[in-house]
């Protein structure tokens, strides 16, 4: 069977004096018989070269699965005098809510469903939950759904005492948040480019129309609703990737005018919470890391802030919880995240820092304003996810859930460590990895190096039980840390951004080249991995060295990143300009038309490459991945494999079922077990130079 091959139609464009030649534009029109036609031949050919796998993938499935806790509940969380958690049921594809009341003597009451999530899927080949916002009273939930993988998300209310559903449902909303009457419903709604442009008001179960409350007009800007941790208040946040405004609104009186805390100014970031009467601010303006002020609730503006914890050129802050007798500030220094609280008196309360070399840390489910204890997530390579409960007052943190690993799973038979590549300019690259304690470091174990290195977040240091296939079969897990994520605060980003982001690319590389001369791993043995922005940096890696990796595995790659950012009916677009910069500015063409994966394809041999894809999605929209394919197609000189797969019925997430989603996993491990010639195919004389994969 031969590859398709997609048509050509030609399309140049002239920018800042360059002709760039677009022979697969037209692929980006969806509702193009053709187009759907391409991509399931392409689907259909993907099928083909990997038909000798299917036994390897399907053992991969039942192996990783035999590893789940298939029936399980999440830890439960107190709200608003309720019990809440998550539970999931063995066959199952999505989670089921539920709660149940504390009396003043916290007894538990029968628990009760608030919402199933695999009632909502039926008949539906994709479900994603979005807003779960329940009413103080606890009547009320509102809650969201997109059914296509677009996230477009379909606003509806429930009353939780009669299990009625509100006639009334609000399509294309974004964020939700409650007024204290119980009985008012703020949302945000998205305009034409998928940007949250309006936030609406509206008494629920009524006959009124929803009034406007507020419009950003800036297309760089999106709106978020929230309420506080206190209850007291709605903050209205509007923001773009560099700058924020935030509005403020007392929770009782839904009616009355907002207030504004801060105008914004270019590059000021700043949030806040509550915490009787002050607000604590996190603030960007004496510095990228960040520093912590308060304000007084009746006059916050900055003529008020004073300072709390300063500005530190080495510690980021990245968050802080109020709650009312305690402050819980996250923190990250030196690549790693910590937490430490702050008295209601500002005195230095617990520091808790963590063993491993290298981990995970966040916040999590802190809803109870009056709680004693602060909720915290933990895992590691080594660990699995874990909820801890620590005391502010005695210090101690109590396990309270734990992920199970069903099997032989033994923590000890594994080492997990955090090293370091120098870059060509002196820059030393964090590396997170693990391996079984058996796996030699000779240069024979092969590696899967993952990254992403974009928007200041930090690649997440986390226990994926399905790794455990790899792992237990002589692999390195590799996690790049490079410029342009967060892990070593906003400058790290900054060094990966705009003008500065051919840095992402060098660092992975550097990443790779020091691992494969420390003898992690070799070349033949190499697979790479990124997904979305981090699907960008694969394909900039690929043309900058093809030669340095065995595979690469590409999902929901931003790959046309010209097109695309020259395009600002797309979502996103305009907002993305403070990230990648604006080609129709000559300096940031420059940069960009240096790094594009798709202007930047060559005739050349190029390694095997899986593409994955969602013909639903909005961030990175489907014709990206396609585009590319078709157009390497033409240009690949060697016989290594090139596969682009398309979900038709997903989004930017992958398939939205947890069964669907880990068999997607188990089809490519099976290609990477393939490439790294750890998986024998059976012999097939018409697949004979698509299948071998000895390196």
């Amino acid at each position: 069977m031969k590859p398709p091959q997609a048509a050509t139609i030609p399309r140049t464009i002239t920018l800042h004096g360059e002709t760039l030649e677009d022979p697969y534009f037209w692929l980006r029109e969806k509702e193009n018989p053709a187009v759907r036609a391409y991509l399931e031949a392409e689907n259909e050919y993907a099928d083909w070269v990997t038909a000798p796998l299917a036994d390897l993938s399907s053992s991969l499935y039942d192996e990783m699965l035999a590893r789940i806790q298939e029936d399980d509940t999440s830890a439960p969380y107190r709200f608003r005098g309720y019990e809440h958690w998550v539970q999931t049921v063995k066959g199952l594809q999505y989670p089921i809510h539920h709660r149940r009341r504390l009396n003043d003597q916290n007894a538990a009451a029968p628990a009760e469903t608030t919402l199933d999530v695999n009632a909502l899927a039926e008949g539906r080949s994709f479900m994603s939950l979005g807003a779960y916002a329940m009413s103080d009273d606890g009547r009320f939930l509102a809650y969201s759904t997109d059914d296509t993988g677009f996230r477009q998300y379909r606003l509806q209310v429930k009353d939780l005492r009669t299990g009625a559903l509100w006639a009334r449902a609000f399509e294309k909303t974004v964020s939700v948040a409650w007024a204290a009457d119980s009985n008012t419903l703020f949302f945000t709604e998205e305009d034409h480019a998928k940007r949250a442009a309006r936030l609406y008001r509206i008494a629920v179960f009524s006959n009124e129309e929803p009034a406007l409350a507020f419009e950003e007009d800036d297309e760089r800007f999106n709106l978020d609703i929230l309420r506080s941790r206190s209850g007291a208040f709605l903050f209205l946040v509007t923001g773009s990737h560099t700058t924020a405004e935030i509005h403020l609104l007392d929770a009782g009186t839904p009616q009355a005018a907002w207030t504004l805390v801060s105008r914004r100014r270019q590059d000021h970031e700043y949030d806040l919470d509550h915490q009787g009467d002050r607000f604590l601010i996190r603030t960007n303006d004496r510095g990228r890391n960040f520093r912590l002020v308060e304000a007084p609730v009746e006059a916050p503006g900055e003529e008020n802030w004073r300072e709390l914890v300063p500005h530190r050129e080495d510690v980021m802050l990245e968050s802080v919880i109020a709650l009312e007798h305690h402050a819980v500030l996250g923190e990250r220094s030196g690549g790693l995240p910590r937490f430490r609280s702050l008295r209601l008196d500002l005195s230095p309360g617990l520091e808790g820092r963590f063993e491993e070399p290298t981990y995970s840390a966040f916040p999590r489910d802190n809803h109870d304003y009056t709680a004693t204890v602060f909720r915290y997530a933990y895992q590691s390579l080594v660990t699995p996810p874990s909820v801890f409960d620590l005391d502010l007052i005695t210090g101690r943190s109590t396990l309270v859930k734990q992920t199970e690993v069903i099997g032989s799973f033994s923590r000890g038979d594994y080492i997990s460590e955090w090293t370091s590549a120098r870059t060509e300019d002196g820059v030393q690259i964090p590396i997170s990895l693990v391996r079984r304690r058996d796996t030699p470091v000779d240069g024979t174990a092969p590696m899967y190096l993952l990254g992403y290195g974009s928007y200041g977040y930090p690649y997440p240091v986390s226990f994926v039980s399905p790794r455990l296939s790899l792992i237990d079969r002589g692999f390195v897990i590799a996690l790049a840390h490079i410029r342009g994520g967060g892990e070593m605060g906003k400058a790290w980003h900054d060094a990966g951004r705009m003008a500065t982001k051919m840095n992402t690319f060098t660092d992975f590389i550097a990443c790779a080249t020091s691992l494969i001369d420390r003898g992690y791993t070799s070349r033949p043995r190499l697979v790479i991995e990124g997904g979305s922005a981090g699907g960008l940096l694969m394909g900039g890696v690929t043309n900058l060295r093809p030669d340095l990796m065995k595979a690469v595995i590409a999902k929901v790659p931003f790959v046309d990143v010209l097109n695309s950012m020259l395009d600002e009916d797309l979502p996103l677009t305009v907002a993305e300009f403070e990230e990648w910069g604006n080609p129709k500015v000559l300096a940031d063409y420059r940069v960009m038309r240096a790094y594009c994966p798709y202007s930047n394809l060559e005739k050349r041999p190029y390694p095997a490459i899986l593409l994955r894809n969602s013909f639903n999605d909005s961030q990175v929209m489907y014709w990206e991945a396609a585009k590319y394919a078709a157009r390497l197609r033409t240009l690949k000189t060697t016989d290594a494999p090139l596969l682009l797969r398309t979900l038709m019925d997903a989004g930017h997430g992958g398939a939205s079922g947890r069964y669907d989603a880990l068999r997607e996993t188990a089809s490519d491990y099976a290609f990477i077990l393939w490439q790294v010639g750890a998986a024998v195919a059976p012999e097939n004389p018409d697949r004979v130079n698509i299948i071998a994969g000895d390196p």
